[in-house]
């Protein structure tokens, strides 16, 4: 062994590359005439831009539980799209996979790179890695048609698990040739805590949720079958601080979804919008919150009256002239997202918000563009008793009769019940927190009815200044 390391270093410093190209090409054939194995190589890299293989990371995610179990010298990489470390095989190690009762082996070996261009160095491509699989040849069908698929399937399943999760926003079409960043979205890692158990919500009306979302999720054969882009949209609808946005991080936690905020002021025209919708990914949320604010995407199908320029004020101008830099249009926005767009990526949802959602298009909200629609209501008493868990940690009390009571009666937003349940010193307990809320909704109650008293007393004056006109 020792004399093979001695010849094998002499061989590698003394013999110039290219006649070591033409050896190692001869090696390999006599090999070939000797030997009934089979081998398929997978560069770490491929592609005439160099580019990382697809195929390489799933196998070597793939490879990662064998490896633990089996391999005896390991590499841990620290992925910055992984939530945490990698383990794969080391550099010439090799690992064994059993598949349908046929043995298989899995080789990782590296070696340097020779060619010196500009781009290779620029890119840090000193060393090349790869994949080797060997199996006999007897098996070349099964392995070629069968296992090759079951490995980069299952290997994309465990990438998918394993990866960070981030959430987008576009960026300006300025930056999208930017030196810095060059691309249409920017992301952070997505650490929203919300889940379904914790949101505010009827529990009846949350399962009913769930169980949509997982049937879109298993449901790729389903639409493919009846010819609909595997899709889905979420419409959700109510006054502000109902949970609209938690709803969002809830629904991607609970599927493990990436999420992309979808900022349409900030999109010049319809054609950057089809661009920003084709460079996001499968298995993620796209959201356009407040989309009745966003752009004025209600009255373009209306004729707008003509108005004096010279009645508008400074201010209004200034607003008229921010709005000008989106030509954004409907039109434009529902090809985006339902039309032969649409069918580019798979497994996406997508998620309008509104608070307003009388004042939307209906071809913008209807059934097949926005499936599912979610109304997000004031806080009832299954709502109060979701919270008073979360922050509380109670599941009840002798004031809960008072506040279901209360609760029905007064129109107040989970996020309002949530703020006077939160503990605000060390000091407070259970007992303050619940009678601060009491009083909450007490004064809530009496606004509302001096509201309505006012609203008569308007009413009354209205119809007594008509009959006196007549």
């Amino acid at each position: 062994m020792t004399s093979l390391m001695f010849f094998w270093a002499m061989y590698k410093q003394f013999f110039p590359y290219h006649l070591q190209v033409h050896i190692e090409k001869y090696v390999y054939k006599l090999m070939g005439w000797v030997s009934s194995s089979v081998h398929i190589k997978f560069n770490e890299y491929s592609g005439e831009g160099l580019e990382k293989s697809e195929a390489y990371d799933s196998i070597r995610n793939y490879l990662s539980t064998k490896s633990t179990a089996l391999g005896n010298r390991l590499k841990a990489n620290e992925s910055k799209n992984s939530k945490s470390l990698v383990l794969s095989l080391d550099d010439h190690e090799t690992v064994e996979d059993v598949f349908q009762g046929v043995k298989v082996k899995w080789s990782s070996s590296v070696r340097e790179n020779h060619n010196r261009s500009s781009t290779n160095r620029d890119k840090g491509f000193g060393e090349r890695r790869y994949l080797t699989l060997s199996f006999h040849s007897r098996h070349r069908d099964m392995i070629t048609k069968t296992y090759l698929d079951h490995v980069l399937r299952e290997g994309k399943e465990i990438g998918l698990k394993k990866r960070e999760r981030k959430l987008y926003t576009n960026n300006s079409s300025h930056d999208w040739s930017s030196w810095r960043s060059g691309s249409k979205w920017s992301n952070v890692s997505f650490d929203h805590p919300a889940t379904f158990e914790s949101l505010a919500m009827d529990p009846k009306k949350k399962e009913e949720i769930k169980k949509d979302l997982i049937k879109f999720s298993k449901g790729k054969d389903y639409y493919k079958k009846v010819g609909k882009p595997w899709k889905r949209g979420y419409l959700l609808f109510g006054p502000p601080g109902t949970g609209k946005s938690t709803m969002i991080s809830a629904m991607a936690n609970f599927l493990g979804y990436d999420v992309y905020d979808l900022e349409l002021t900030t999109v010049a025209d319809n054609s950057e919008l089809k661009k920003l919708m084709l460079d996001t990914k499968g298995k993620s949320i796209v959201v356009i919150e407040d989309i009745d604010c966003s752009l004025d995407l209600t009255g373009q199908r209306k004729k707008k009256k003509e108005e004096d320029e010279d009645e508008e004020d400074e201010e209004e101008k200034k607003e008229a002239e921010k709005k000008k830099y989106s030509k954004v249009t409907l039109s434009g926005l529902l090809n985006a997202i339902d039309g032969l767009w649409s069918a580019c990526s798979g497994e996406k949802i997508i998620v309008f918000t509104t608070n307003f959602v009388d004042n939307l298009d209906p071809a913008l909200i209807r059934r097949g563009r926005m499936d599912n629609h979610i109304e997000m209501s004031y806080c009832r008493f299954e709502a109060f008793k979701v919270l008073a868990k979360n922050y509380l940690e109670i599941e009840s009390h002798d004031m809960y009769g008072e506040i279901k009571r209360l609760v029905e009666e007064v129109d107040m937003s989970p996020a309002d019940v949530a703020e006077n349940l939160m503990p605000k010193s060390e000091e407070e307990d259970v007992e303050i927190c619940l009678n601060r809320l009491v009083m909450s909704l007490e004064e809530e109650k009496e606004k509302a009815r001096k509201m309505a008293e006012e609203e008569e007393k308007n009413k009354a004056e209205k119809e007594s200044w008509r009959k006196k006109k007549k």
